[in-house]
């Protein structure tokens, strides 16, 4: 574990990640790395080992990995979360926090381990996170891992359990940053790191808002309407103009329609009592008027009836859309309102993570 530079140590990695005849012995790597990881805190080089070992039996699809993974993932959460890793004040502890936090991030999204499981694993990895975060009293090297881990959990993760303690946690992070606060160069070191940290955190959870929301910060893309323009309206008495001509007409051709008219009413009675044929009895014919006033009516009842029973469909669908379109408008505020208030944290760091085109809106 000492030599895990050599080409000995990187092939054992591919053949711990490829072989699938290494299912027996997972017990025995998995009880091996939690061990060396207890005894070996001190020893950065061999910590970086135990991970990369442990991310290798991750990878590898022939090993089923769960039954084991109560050994695996507090040994990794050490290499997170632990006050000090190394003796040495060069050590570079941070690059193997960020490590083991990509190995802990591929357990949770590994399609390999059971949905149960994964919630299982994600829930309590959660808690100790938050806990490690929200101790005032832990080192601020165990605040990093713990911010870091948070954020390689996703978006959805640092939106509800790293923003909502943000500016709490910067009024006690903020004394030491300053040099006329903290003296300690190693202390402000970290903290600067701690900064960094929550920094990019709060960047990748806006940059995921506004992918949702690419409209919020963007121009508007059409020119607004001028108030000079006219608005054409229509006249309401244009259709009764146009429907009575008689009084347009010439005198010939009034009284020509006016006498075509007076025939058509005079004979309509006549058309619904006809004299008969035999004894001078009239025969009562049906009213083609009357025949299509029913036929309408019916059509009229019926359609009201379809209409009725796609109303009650229609309301259901309408209300389903306008709570989809109000949950929309709130995330769509919250998005506004996240923007507002990393600003105020952050100041113009956070416009970094701002696309050019959405970044326009400030300028």
């Amino acid at each position: 574990m000492s030599r895990s530079n050599t080409p000995f140590f990187r092939e054992a990695l591919v053949s711990l990640s490829k072989d699938s005849g290494l299912h027996p012995l997972v017990p025995y790597f998995s009880y091996f790395i939690a061990d060396e990881v207890t005894r070996s805190l001190a020893n950065l080089p061999v910590l970086f080992a135990l991970m990369r070992v442990a991310q290798s039996l991750l990878c590898n699809p022939h090993i089923h990995i769960e039954p084991y993974l109560h050994q695996l993932m507090p040994s990794i959460v050490t290499c997170i979360v632990s006050k000090r890793l190394g003796h040495r004040l060069s050590d570079n502890h941070w690059e193997l926090r960020d490590f083991s936090v990509n190995v802990v991030a591929s357990v949770c999204r590994s399609r390999s381990v059971d949905m149960a499981m994964r919630i299982a694993i994600t829930k309590s990895l959660k808690e100790i996170l938050v806990r490690a975060f929200c101790d005032p009293h832990k080192a601020l090297t165990q605040h990093y891992g713990a911010v870091q881990g948070i954020s390689a959990l996703g978006a959805s993760a640092i939106r509800l359990l790293l923003l909502p303690k943000l500016e709490t946690y910067m009024q006690l992070l903020d004394p030491e940053l300053q040099l006329e606060k903290q003296t300690n160069e190693m202390k402000r070191k970290e903290a600067w790191r701690v900064y960094s940290a929550l920094l990019c955190a709060a960047g990748k959870c806006l940059c995921e808002r506004l992918k949702l929301f690419p409209g919020l910060l963007s121009a508007p893309t059409q020119p607004p309407l001028r108030s000079n323009k006219r608005v054409a309206t229509s006249n309401p008495n244009k259709r009764k103009s146009s429907t009575d001509l008689s009084a347009s007409q010439p005198p010939l051709k009034k009284m020509a329609s006016d006498a075509s008219k007076n025939s058509m009413g005079s004979a309509a009675p006549v058309a619904g009592n006809m004299p008969g044929c035999m004894g001078g009895f009239s025969v009562q014919l049906p009213d083609p008027s009357m025949m299509q006033a029913s036929s309408s009516a019916d059509g009229i009842a019926a359609a009201g009836a379809i209409r009725r029973d796609q109303g009650q469909g229609g309301n259901h669908h309408a209300q389903r859309a306008s709570a989809v379109l109000r949950q929309a408008w709130k995330e769509d505020q919250d998005t506004g309102h996240l923007l507002e208030s990393l600003h105020g944290v952050f100041g113009e760091a956070i416009l970094s993570f701002v696309q050019p085109s959405e970044i326009s809106f400030f300028l």
